[in-house]
């Protein structure tokens, strides 16, 4: 079966890998040039399905709760199994208790424990929460790395190149997000930072609570962080904004002082495509399918929507209505 791929967000890269796996000859199409410049280049890269509950429906843990696995399976060595740390300042101390009451999957620490995990921390935090099941990884590394192993398994790539005039294939899947000719979907502006401080070692993402603008710092390489990000009701495509930047900075010195003499490395925004319910769907269309939908948690709910879409793909009885 020769399947097209359009798009080479996350989505399409991961659903690339599951038809290739099952002995699809896969081509992948993407408008852009190259990889980057959409919504999954500007990621966190968390595989926190459990955090997420707390703002997001059960099906984003369900899931979510293999994406780590399928990431470590998929890229070895690209996977960081840390868990996840969320605290929250003393004033701030019934956001931690809210926080805890939406979610499982945690345990409670003491401002020692806060300590042992993550030194640099010492003494800033009395309280918080560990969701010792969860992972992170640097998207951008992943995406390239995924890239490649594709390469590698024969998955051939057309970057600058329209799919609406790519035509030879038995079966497609629509990933572009909110390039699909949706009008269902709706955007989410995402903004973020990337800082560099040799003063700072964080070992897992640190999620800071916070009333008016919860912020989560994942390190990344050579003590490089991503803070981020903002959630605006907006298909924009533009700067980042002086609000945001500062909402993002004020937010990561919070977190630690030291962060207020870190280089700001780059600030971008990104458009998450979303429908009304913040949910993911597989629907049928022609002779394929679209994923799309996957709000803030690309990198979380790829892998269960790829898997998914190769199911139907490669089986006849599932291939009809929609599944989300």
């Amino acid at each position: 079966m020769r399947v097209l791929v359009k798009g080479a967000g996350v989505a399409g890269l991961t659903a690339a890998f599951e038809l290739a796996a099952r002995g699809a000859t896969v081509t992948v199409a993407e408008i852009r040039h190259g990889l980057g410049g959409n919504a999954s280049w500007f990621a966190g890269g968390m595989l926190a399905p459990w955090c997420e509950r707390e703002s997001a429906e059960e099906p984003v843990l369900d899931l979510g709760r293999a994406a780590a696995d399928w990431w470590d399976a998929a890229l070895p060595g690209q996977v960081t199994r840390a868990g996840t740390l969320v605290v929250a300042a003393p004033r701030d101390a019934g956001e931690l208790d809210r926080f805890a009451s939406r979610t499982s999957g945690h345990r409670r620490l003491d401002e020692d424990e806060i300590a042992l995990l993550e030194p640099d921390l010492a003494g800033h935090f009395r309280r918080g929460l560990l969701f010792s099941d969860e992972a992170h990884l640097d998207p951008r590394q992943a995406m390239a790395a995924l890239h490649d192993r594709l390469a590698a398994m024969g998955v051939e790539f057309r970057f600058a190149a329209d799919a609406r005039h790519v035509s030879g294939f038995d079966r497609q899947i629509d990933c572009t997000g909110m390039a699909a000719a949706d009008d269902r979907l709706r955007g989410i502006r995402g903004e973020m930072l990337i800082l560099h401080t040799p003063d700072i070692s964080l070992s897992r993402p640190v999620r800071l609570l916070h009333p008016r603008f919860p912020v989560y710092i994942v390190p990344r390489a050579d003590h490089h962080f991503m803070a981020g990000a903002t959630m605006i009701e907006s298909d924009e495509v533009g700067p980042v904004t002086v609000r945001s930047m500062m909402e993002l900075a004020g937010a990561a010195c919070a977190l630690h002082p030291a962060f207020g003499e870190a280089a700001i490395v780059e600030m971008s925004a990104g458009v998450r495509p979303a429908f009304a319910d913040n949910l993911p769907r597989i629907e049928t269309l022609g002779n394929g399918v679209a994923i799309n939908g996957l709000y803030r948690h690309g990198f979380l709910l790829a892998p269960a929507m790829a898997r998914k879409a190769a199911d139907i793909l490669f089986n006849s009885d599932k291939y009809v209505g929609a599944c989300a």
